[in-house]
């Protein structure tokens, strides 16, 4: 690897300090380094020939959004973590020199994590996600009624405050912090995992990569009409109400991340829990 594009969270690196201190090192060994602000303006101005990968310099919600802006690149993201807890960084801050140099010398693998696609079934675009998509409840805090199919059979009715459908490098997300399993990022699954369930017999349920799981909105408590959000890895959100259907599926398209590390998932894994 030689050229990069640099992709900063400038809240978290807000006089550039770090980023400026990666940009004269990658050049200081023979690379080159451009410093992108709109990741999607980038691509369509100057094209992905020649640019090699692209350093997130934040956290895990800035890697997300570069996952979505360079979707349609075929450029690999490494998240260098200028955050507190980050599962898809890969790097720490204090690490980031080293893990260049090791760009640099071609000593790294590129992974390719499987995204999830959603579109509502009245015509709406399809929308994609490296994580998540979450189905939540909007404005007042009322519980939602949400009705689940798996292939076009009925599943069940769940009563919470909502639903998630994740990917495995989405599992350490959301679905985490609602009670859902931790699943190896590399593996091919689909996970359902219901947002504080409002019964004792609710789990999260591990589905195929090639089951096609769809999210009904019904009528609501006392025939009332269901506003609800659809949440596409964080931040891309559309409108649903009763009625309103939407399809999720494993997505053709992949986010191709690169890995250095020689430990395994699970000593990540501990580590990770261990600064929890």
């Amino acid at each position: 690897m030689k050229r990069f594009y640099l992709i900063t969270n400038e809240a978290k690196d807000p006089a550039g300090a770090f980023t400026n201190k990666i940009t004269a090192f990658i050049k200081k060994h023979g690379g080159e380094a451009v410093c992108v602000k709109n990741e999607r303006q980038a691509i369509a101005e100057t094209g992905e020939t020649g640019v090699d990968c692209a350093l997130v310099l934040g956290g895990d919600g800035t890697l997300l959004r570069a996952a979505g802006n360079m979707m349609d690149s075929d450029i690999p993201l490494l998240g260098i973590n200028l955050g507190t807890l980050g599962y898809l960084a890969e790097v720490e801050s204090t690490c980031a020199e080293e893990a260049v140099e090791k760009l640099l010398k071609d000593e790294f693998v590129r992974e390719e994590r499987m995204m999830l696609s959603g579109r509502v079934t009245t015509g709406e675009k399809e929308r994609y996600a490296l994580n998540d998509i979450v189905i939540s409840r909007c404005g007042s805090l009322q519980i939602l009624n949400v009705r689940i199919y798996v292939n076009g059979q009925f599943l069940n009715d769940y009563c919470a405050d909502g639903v998630i459908v994740a990917t495995p490098t989405g599992s350490t997300g959301y679905n985490l912090s609602a009670g859902g399993p931790i699943v190896e990022p590399s593996a091919r699954l689909l996970l359902l995992t219901p947002i504080c369930p409002h019964t004792l017999n609710t789990r999260s349920i591990v589905f195929s990569p090639e089951d096609e799981i769809t999210v009904e909105i019904p009528w609501g408590k006392d025939g009332h009409e269901q506003v609800v959000e659809a949440n596409f890895d964080g931040s891309n959100t559309i409108t649903l109400k009763t009625g309103d259907r939407i399809l999720i599926r494993r997505s053709d398209r992949t986010t191709g991340i690169v890995r250095l590390r020689t430990e395994s998932f699970l000593s990540v894994l501990h580590k990770k829990m261990s600064e929890a």
